[in-house]
């Protein structure tokens, strides 16, 4: 019997982790400010909220991952276990951490607590995950640069170990996203969690003076033309650090295959939207594979109304380089959707809507719902008044639309 992988959905807020959950996800992995990488958009570094998160995780029978995987310089290595203490006690089902050091700390403090290693470990051989399960870690997050065929192997040299791969979200042009560039750049640590996606920003290629070396290329970002900057390299194209985002979902069935544990989904920091389609699309996904069913391509069309810089399956399946970076922009390179409002509340047949994007009467919406979506064209909208409207505002406004 194949067996069913876990579907591991990210969470920034209470809200977002109730979505992963209504939408088919089995974990949800959230950090706190301090000690993970993403100090943004973060409600858990409250300890009143992420007691409610856990305890609404294990109500559920659902698990909470807590993400403690910075690469700490001194000073937090001393008030790690004093700060992390009270949050251990609310009973996460693991900790997601990376640095040695601190592990060693938390085996010591919490001998019981299960300890995930972070794909900032760059874990990519069977050897390595043999080292960490002789530490006593049980599961590996796989690094991004894998290959299926890489994937396998570590599955064969290391069965005992759980294995985690990502199958979806932004892609890092460093290695499993050890980039130094934010904090050169803006002295923003990535590894801090305080990354600025310099990476994505917008560069022109300039000329410069002539030296023993030869011609110099200089660079020169939107937001700061005066400040150009040298490269050693002379690259045709703007963005070219910007990498495609992670699409797997047409392979989650060669994943199931070679026994990968946990199939996970990036994005901390992503909307509410974007947290329900792609758990309910990997959730359908997941569900096909293991039943023995072929891959519906339509999975693929409905993640095309995600917000994407162009998609690739990186390193899993290689390919020529061209294939993961957009050279062209770097922003959304999605047409067939937008993400225009949330529904609040339902009354008499109404739903209440709060808006994200503009809309306006005679456009054909998707509902996206747990028990599945439906397409409508929008006949009639009322403002909060009660007023007929027929456009609404994206900045945020509240109106109502018959559902």
């Amino acid at each position: 019997m194949t067996k069913t992988p876990e579907l591991l959905a990210p969470a920034g807020s209470l809200q977002m982790l109730q979505t992963a959950f209504d939408f088919g996800a089995d974990a949800i992995y959230a950090g706190q400010p301090r000690y993970s990488l993403r100090v943004r958009n973060n409600d858990f570094g409250k300890i009143e909220v992420l007691k409610q998160g856990i305890d609404t995780a294990h109500e559920l029978g659902k698990k909470f991952y807590l993400v403690s995987n910075l690469l700490p310089h001194g000073a937090k290595t001393r008030t790690y276990i004093r700060d992390m203490s009270p949050v251990v006690a609310l009973k996460p089902d693991a900790l997601i951490m990376s640095d040695p050091g601190l592990i060693m700390m938390a085996r010591e403090a919490w001998p019981e607590m299960p300890i995930h290693l972070s794909v900032q470990a760059n874990t990519v051989n069977g050897a390595s995950a043999k080292f960490w399960r002789s530490v006593g870690i049980s599961r590996v997050i796989l690094s991004r640069e894998l290959s299926f065929d890489e994937i396998e192997e570590v599955r064969q040299d290391c069965p005992e170990m759980e294995l985690e791969v990502f199958v979806h979200g932004a892609l890092c042009i460093a290695y499993s996203g050890r980039c130094l560039l934010s904090g050169y750049m803006s002295h923003r640590d990535s590894n801090q969690g305080a990354c600025t996606n310099a990476c994505r920003w917008d560069y022109k290629v300039k000329p410069g003076q002539q030296n023993q070396s030869g011609d110099v290329v200089l660079l020169q970002e939107a937001r700061r033309p005066d400040d150009l900057m040298p490269m050693e390299e002379d690259e045709h194209g703007t963005y070219i650090m910007n990498s495609k985002d992670l699409r797997a979902v047409e392979y989650v069935e060669r994943l199931t295959q070679i026994g990968v544990d946990s199939l996970k989904i990036e994005g901390r920091t992503k909307s509410l939207y974007y947290v329900a389609r792609t758990a309910q699309v990997y959730r359908r996904a997941i569900d096909d594979a293991v039943a023995g069913r072929p891959f519906n391509p339509e999975l693929i069309t409905e993640l095309e109304g995600l917000a994407n810089r162009g998609y690739t399956a990186g390193l899993m399946d290689r390919r020529p380089a061209n294939d993961y970076q957009n050279y062209e922009t770097g922003s959304s390179t999605a047409k067939r959707s937008q993400f225009v409002g949330e529904v609040r509340n339902i009354n008499n047949g109404w739903a209440e809507v709060e808006t994200k994007n503009k809309f306006s009467v005679g456009d054909m919406i998707e509902v996206i719902h747990p028990s599945g979506n439906k397409i409508i064209k929008l006949e009639q909208m009322k403002n909060a008044a009660g007023e007929a409207i027929e456009v609404a505002a994206g900045n945020p406004v509240r109106v109502w639309i018959p559902m």
